[in-house]
């Protein structure tokens, strides 16, 4: 590992203990029973030597006597270090868990549209559970087994010391090469384990999209290809997992190999100075007892490096997730209750990586109560205008003003406060009506949720409910047509009652008789608010009180249904291409 690359790892890993140490108590707890739990195993060791020495070559009766009672009790007191040990350490590792995922799902929901738009969702939903679960492998597992087989081995390795030291010295000549070995293998596990948390975010993307898409892979017969990708992205992780097996077994075996010629090395030497009078039998079986007892701790500290490697890697995800900046927020100024006056001042937006712009020098001024209606052809900019509103995305020139005051001067749950979103991809909850409805508004009362939906024309499907409002509506509302869905979403908007609405395409994949209800529903919406309406079927907002038509990001005509049918423009075209279609008998 290089110089930089050790201070990357130690900083990612400091920051990653900064969690645990705000349960310090609980965490000194912890390594105090470890280390109790860990220093029993040489005290076992030691008792060999007079057991032997005295019981079984001196037949000394006392000793017969003592030092089996004297085991009972170490194991005694081992017991209950080690339950001690295995509570706090799996309560720390919990709370390091929770307090991770509570982070990335806390940026999660605060993060900016742009986000979303350049990330895979399997890649976000892989990050909070995959990776923070990788996360602990560097966090408290890794304490847990430094502290309590660090000890261990430093107990045993005293005791071999004390016991002979001579001996104790062949031992530590292979410590060169197992620590060579840690180092070798470490950084390539590192590098494995993050290509790993790629293939498992691939494998997460595609398993998402077939449930999602689940209806549209069976009527084109996709089964056959998404098969295909999933199959793909399950032999990448396959074959990463089998390298990462590999380099972890070529780490462990060259360890044992190093181990066994020390200990091969170790049983001729002690045979030659027992035969010298040097080396007791309960010397030579406490040492033998050190001895194999320090292999497995060792090779636990050997391991922990690939496990402490996979983990910061992980934690280097996890950590550059949580510092993703969020949505802009710095508005102090208080709103009070907005008007819903809008104004675009000489806007433009581009999404990244993109060379024309969707939105050019928008100058619009909506006034309280108006209802704009937005219309062009597809990719002309309504959805991106309309989503400048609410801050989804960020002007890149110009600015929008609230009331005469810049968005950006507002605080944005204040700004949302005042708007309502009815769109064409209604965005339901697998909860119950009534929570659907409420949603944003948990305060409001059974009374005020049935007027809403009544007031959404929902009302006479909801009590055909089986459970009526306390009905699970499931994912996405999947039990639900979509008409029904819609008036949800009206409803829900109408309980919310902000002075600003933003309507996309809110009736654009309705049948006529579920159009006809959400068409009415929308207009008890309307009344009084101000109202941004983006539609392609242009009948529905030939009553607005002034029509938009954008083309390429741009504003290029502005008036009443009439007046702008009079013109002859663009507008005209649009009507005359939808209105133009022969009409059935």
């Amino acid at each position: 590992m290089t110089k930089s690359g050790f201070k990357d790892s130690w900083a990612i890993y400091r920051r990653l203990l900064g969690y645990l140490l705000g349960y310090w108590k609980v965490l000194l707890l912890s390594i105090l029973s470890m280390s109790v739990a860990a220093l029993t195993e040489p005290a076992v060791a030691k008792l060999l030597k007079p057991l032997i020495d005295g019981g079984f070559v001196n037949k000394d009766p006392q000793v017969i006597l003592w030092v089996p009672l004297a085991i009972i009790g170490i194991y005694l007191i081992r017991g209950v270090a080690g339950f001690i040990n295995e509570y706090t350490a799996s309560w720390l590792t919990g709370q390091l868990v929770q307090r991770l995922r509570q982070q990335m799902f806390a940026k999660l929901v605060r993060l900016p549209a742009r986000y979303y738009d350049e990330n895979q969702s399997g890649r976000l939903m892989s990050r909070i559970t995959n990776d923070v679960n990788q996360v602990t492998e560097a966090g408290f597992n890794v304490i847990t087994v430094t502290v309590r087989d660090g000890l261990t081995a430093l107990g045993m390795l005293g005791l071999m010391l004390t016991t002979d030291w001579q001996l104790t010295l062949i031992c530590l000549l292979v410590m060169p090469g197992v620590t060579y070995c840690m180092r070798l293998v470490g950084k390539r596990l590192r590098g494995l384990a993050r290509q790993n948390q790629q293939h498992m975010a691939q494998m997460t993307q595609v398993l998402a999209e077939s449930i999602q898409c689940q209806r549209a892979i069976k009527v084109y017969g996709g089964q056959e290809r998404e098969t295909a990708r999933f199959d793909e992205t399950a032999a990448s992780v396959r074959r990463n997992q089998v390298k990462q097996s590999a380099a972890s077994a070529a780490n462990t075996g060259v360890t044992q190999l190093m181990i066994a010629c020390a200990l091969a090395a170790i049983l001729y030497f002690a045979g030659l100075r027992a035969q010298h009078g040097a080396l007791t039998a309960g010397d030579f079986m406490v040492f033998l007892t050190a001895m194999l007892g320090l292999f497995a701790p060792v090779k636990r500290i050997s391991s922990v490096s690939q496990a402490m490697q996979r983990g910061l890697a992980a934690a280097e995800s996890v950590f550059a997730f949580i510092d993703e900046p969020g949505e802009p927020d710095d508005g102090v100024r208080d709103l009070g209750a907005s008007k819903g006056q809008l104004s675009f001042d000489g806007v433009s937006f581009a999404y990244p990586n993109v060379d024309a712009p969707a939105l050019s020098d928008i100058d619009l001024a909506i006034q309280p109560g108006e209802t704009v209606a937005l219309v062009g052809s597809s990719g002309s900019g309504k959805t991106t205008l309309a989503s400048l509103v609410p801050r989804f995305y960020e002007p890149s020139i110009g600015r929008l003003l609230l009331d005469g005051v810049s968005l950006t001067d507002i605080p944005l749950h204040q700004l949302r406060d005042g708007i309502a979103l009815v769109s064409q991809q209604v965005e339901l909850f697998n909860d119950t009506v009534a929570a659907n409805i409420a949603y944003g508004r948990s305060s409001a009362s059974r009374e005020e949720i049935i007027e809403a939906a009544r007031a959404a024309n929902a009302w006479e499907f909801i009590e055909a409910l089986p459970e009526g409002l306390e009905t699970i509506i499931g994912e996405n509302g999947t039990r639900l047509s979509g008409g029904q869905r819609q008036r949800l979403a009206i409803a829900r908007a109408l309980l919310k009652n902000a002075p600003l609405l933003i309507l996309d395409e809110a009736t654009s994949a309705l049948d006529t008789q579920s159009e006809r209800l959400v068409q009415a529903a929308l207009e008890n919406l309307m009344k009084n608010r101000t109202t941004i309406v983006i539609a392609h079927r242009l009948s529905t907002i030939e009553n607005a009180s002034r029509i938009v038509v954008m083309h390429q990001g741009r504003l290029v005509e502005q008036g009443r249904h009439d007046e702008l049918l009079a013109m002859g423009g663009m507008y005209a075209r649009l009507h005359s291409l939808q209105f133009s279609e022969p009409q059935a008998d």
